[in-house]
């Protein structure tokens, strides 16, 4: 039996919830401490800890260059009816009770995992995928957590793009019933809240008759739209203004959002509130405006480029990451060489990068061919995921000698001295679990728990990982004297 099959088996005998969506981040996943066959699934009294060592070796692992172009050709598992979604949050009780539960997290848009071959690809190609120590799953879902979608859908319908057939078209929550999640996590004790969604940044809230005023979209400069500009509504900017105000020492994330979408207003937003973090996903794809063009991106590479320079003087130090598709249909070398040059121009911090693999229904699949060989695309594949990574290592080693606020999350994978935890920017940060100064409590030495906030000094620095020393415990509002 194919692995993923497995998996659904076991999930539906152990009750676990339906994997309706599959989203990125925030909500860290249980490792566990046996084996499941990858040929076979095991007996049903030794399910729950086969399905999830099987998902902690292989996410541990991370994927390999093959991973990227493999396609799974078990036939397809079909559930039998519509799954209902799951609560949008998980209240104390369930935090703390559910700590045998595997969750599932991947960087990049939602889908209904009602098809095996793409839940399985997805699981194979993120590179997001985490996994945290089992002893420790109670208190790091309480320290971050995600808002699992305040809307679905996406009408921007890329050429290459199967989300806007799989989730239908762009609909967002009202904003109060948002805010009262929100209200109810930072009450849990909660320190970081990440706002789901296909296109998050073009939320559009049409719940109150009153904001449903002729005022057009704004759209980042040079960007256009596959569809007629919509009006009225409150917009993207409204939403993170009323979810920052929420509690001042919970941080605010965002993903996965549109380039399109990042009006003046929303930057100039980020740069002011300290818990909104200064880190965009600006999804690029490609650096060739003929390949952007075929993917119905609706900008070119100069208005992408132009874009990433006003980000950087409107939020400075802006942590920025992208996602970059290898041998898409038509890519010439000289494409490739431009989407190269892109990443070397931009020096992204942290990058998401796949080999094109097409989806029946897309647009691409009914107009273009994919006509790049797969040991094309891996060569291509192999040279972007190795600029990036040189590019991101230069970045990075720009915050050694600084001091950063992190997120404490826990004991560090690698290293029982060692801590772990984010940064504003979502990378990881390693520090020794050592004694400090708590800056609101002077004279008392402290020790680092889960959920607290620390000032490290960065002293050296990878494309994946900061390094440093911790200084002291202090607050979200204190650590702007010290940053």
């Amino acid at each position: 039996m194919h692995p993923l099959q497995c998996v659904l088996q076991v999930q539906r005998s152990l009750g676990w919830g339906p994997l309706a969506s599959v989203s990125w981040l925030s909500l860290r996943m249980c490792r566990a401490h046996s084996s499941l066959s990858s040929t076979m699934c095991p007996s049903p009294e030794r399910q729950e800890d086969g399905a999830r060592k099987d998902f902690s070796s292989r996410l541990a692992a991370g994927p390999t260059f093959q991973h990227f172009l493999k396609s799974a050709s078990a036939p397809q598992e079909k559930l039998s009816s519509e799954v209902e979604d799951p609560p949008p949050y998980l209240m104390m009780d369930e935090l703390l009770g559910r700590q045998r539960k595997v969750y599932l997290e991947t960087y990049g848009c939602q889908m209904n995992v009602n098809d095996t071959e793409i839940a399985w690809s997805i699981l194979q190609k993120s590179g997001y995928l985490r996994t945290s120590n089992l002893q420790e799953a109670d208190v790091i879902l309480l320290v971050t957590c995600s808002i699992r979608s305040i809307m679905r859908g996406c009408d921007n319908m890329c050429s290459y793009c199967i989300v806007p057939f799989t989730r239908g078209r762009e609909r967002s929550r009202p904003i109060a019933s948002i805010l009262e999640e929100v209200k109810k996590l930072s009450e849990q004790g909660l320190k970081e809240v990440t706002l789901l969604g296909q296109n998050v940044n073009s939320f559009r809230d049409n719940s109150e008759v009153q904001f449903n005023s002729a005022v057009p979209t704004n759209l980042s400069r040079g960007f256009t739209t596959n569809y007629k500009t919509k009006q009225g509504g409150l917009r993207f900017a409204h939403l993170l203004d009323q979810v920052s105000r929420v509690d001042p020492e919970m941080r605010i994330r965002f993903t996965s959002p549109h380039p399109k979408d990042f009006p003046d207003e929303v930057l100039q937003l980020i740069h002011e509130r300290d818990n909104i973090c200064k880190q965009i996903h600006l999804p690029a794809q490609s650096g060739s405006s003929r390949v952007l063009e075929a993917m119905r991106r609706g900008y070119s590479r100069e208005a992408y480029v132009e874009l990433v320079h006003h980000i950087r003087e409107s939020i400075p130090g802006v942590s920025l990451s992208s996602d970059f598709i290898a041998g898409f249909c038509g890519e010439t070398e000289e494409d490739h060489v431009q989407t190269v040059s892109l990443l070397r121009e931009v020096q992204y911090n942290m990058g998401f990068l796949f080999a094109y693999s097409m989806r029946q229904k897309t647009r691409a699949y009914h107009r273009l061919k994919d006509d790049v060989p797969e040991e094309v695309k891996l060569r291509r594949l192999e040279e972007l995921i190795t600029i990036f990574r040189e590019e991101a290592t230069k970045a990075n080693q720009t915050s050694v000698g600084c001091t950063q606020l992190v997120l404490v999350e826990g004991l560090s994978k690698r290293s029982a001295t060692d801590l772990c935890g984010r940064n504003d920017g979502n990378l990881k940060v390693i520090f020794p679990d050592a004694e400090m100064e708590d800056v609101n409590n002077p004279g008392l030495r402290v020790r680092a728990q889960p959920g607290d906030y620390v000032l490290v000094k960065i002293t050296s620095a990878s494309s994946q990982t900061l390094r440093g020393h911790v200084l002291c415990r202090t607050t979200l509002r204190d650590s702007s004297a010290y940053c």
